[in-house]
């Protein structure tokens, strides 16, 4: 097919390191190798990694209106602007290149429902992607002014969806809400890419030994240092566990708006020269970095409504690195206890101490996990998470 992918966030930059800049090059990357002809349209380039095997039309939002001196209300009007004639500019586009698309596959954003008229301007059946509740996330983290024209768009948009993906139950709830009822909403979490992750052994062994770190047991994390992440209550733990285990080293892979606070917390309690923070590294050394880890953990905060399909947590287990998580959300049903990883109660500080402390102590069975963990993504290739998205577009008859 010719799938026309839209992806109008202004905050995913297609090569970016963040987790949805990675799912839209993993998608996009999994559809081309299934033999579909991929149009990418997007908003947002980035840099840091290569982009995906797809025709790019780049599609950047007009500037911003500078007259309006709030700032949040600055860039809401900005996204509502360049909703209405982003549509109208990708069919332009379109024609001009020759392309005729057969499905449009659209990442959900905030204040959009472009996709709505490009679709019957096409012609063609549209597939949304829906991975957060985003008018709730963006109301209580970031602040939102213009609330009544964000629902009314997640309105148009998710019910002029002919099929919706969600990546959690959580969402698929609260779309199938929205939509008036469940029909056609499907939960898909996401993926893996399973050959990239299986085998960087080697490569994370050199890097261990670089960093110094042969023969002394290394926790890690991988993520965005934000604070529902849990970076700092992960230090807590690792602290609790010093008298025990003066030797752990954790590595803590990324960067965010807590970067300067994990760095103070580790001076505070002792642990700078005991935790690694590389910062930013491209997604396609991660595999590496993981093979430096001997386990991972996803030390999530409680949170009422965790929605949540955490990529960083199937790319550890592709990497046979079992992961120690709290028992929340989509979690549970990812991690099978005692087999793949290790939950804890979340918010339980001893809990996560203690399965921390439980892996060091065995390390032969935190291996067995490991080599379990690949097994329990083998089918979440990302492959198959887009054969079976874009299989959920209906077939039209011809015009």
């Amino acid at each position: 097919m010719n799938v026309l992918y839209l992806n109008l966030d202004r905050g995913i930059p297609v090569q970016g390191d963040k987790g949805a800049s990675v799912h839209v090059r993993e998608f996009i990357t999994a559809a081309s190798a299934l033999g579909h002809d991929v149009t990418l349209a997007c908003t947002t380039l980035g840099d840091g990694n290569p982009l995906p095997p797809a025709h790019v039309l780049h599609v950047p939002a007009p500037p911003a209106d500078a007259s309006i001196n709030d700032q949040f209300e600055r860039r809401e009007r900005n996204c509502l602007a360049h909703d209405s004639t982003v549509a109208a500019r990708i069919c332009a586009a379109l024609e001009q290149r020759g392309v005729i698309p057969d499905v449009i596959y659209e990442r959900h954003a905030l204040f959009h429902r472009a996709g709505v008229a490009l679709a019957a301007r096409l012609g063609v059946p549209r597939i949304l992607e829906v991975n957060a509740p985003l008018v709730e996330e963006q109301r209580r983290f970031r602040g939102l002014r213009l609330e009544a024209e964000a629902r009314a768009a997640e309105a148009a948009s998710y019910r002029g969806a002919d099929a919706v993906v969600a990546v959690s139950g959580a969402v698929a709830a609260q779309v199938s809400d929205v939509r008036g009822g469940g029909e056609h909403v499907h939960v898909v979490p996401n993926g893996v890419d399973l050959e990239r992750f299986g085998g960087a052994e080697t490569e994370g062994a050199a890097l261990r030994a670089r960093l110094g770190l042969a023969g002394v047991p290394v926790a890690g994390f991988v993520g965005s240092f934000k604070t529902w992440h849990g970076v700092p209550f992960l230090l807590d733990a690792m602290a609790a566990l010093t008298p025990a285990c003066p030797a752990l080293h954790l590595i803590a892979v990324g960067d965010g708006p807590d970067h300067e606070a994990v760095v103070a917390k580790a001076a505070k309690l002792g642990l700078t020269e005991r935790v690694i923070l590389p910062g930013r590294i491209a997604h396609g050394d991660i595999p590496t970095w993981l093979g430096a880890m001997d386990f991972t953990v996803a030390p999530y905060l409680p949170q009422p409504d965790f929605y949540f399909s955490p990529l960083k947590i199937f790319e550890s287990l592709a990497a046979g690195r079992p992961v120690i998580a709290p028992q929340i959300g989509e979690i549970d049903g990812i991690l099978t206890q005692d087999t793949d990883g290790l939950l804890y109660t979340p918010g339980d500080l001893a809990g996560l101490r203690d399965a921390v402390s439980r892996f060091l102590a065995n390390p032969a069975e935190r291996a067995a996990m490991g080599a379990q963990a690949r097994l329990s993504v083998a089918a979440r290739g990302w492959r198959a998470v887009a054969a079976h998205c874009l299989a959920l577009a209906p077939v039209r008859p011809a015009a």
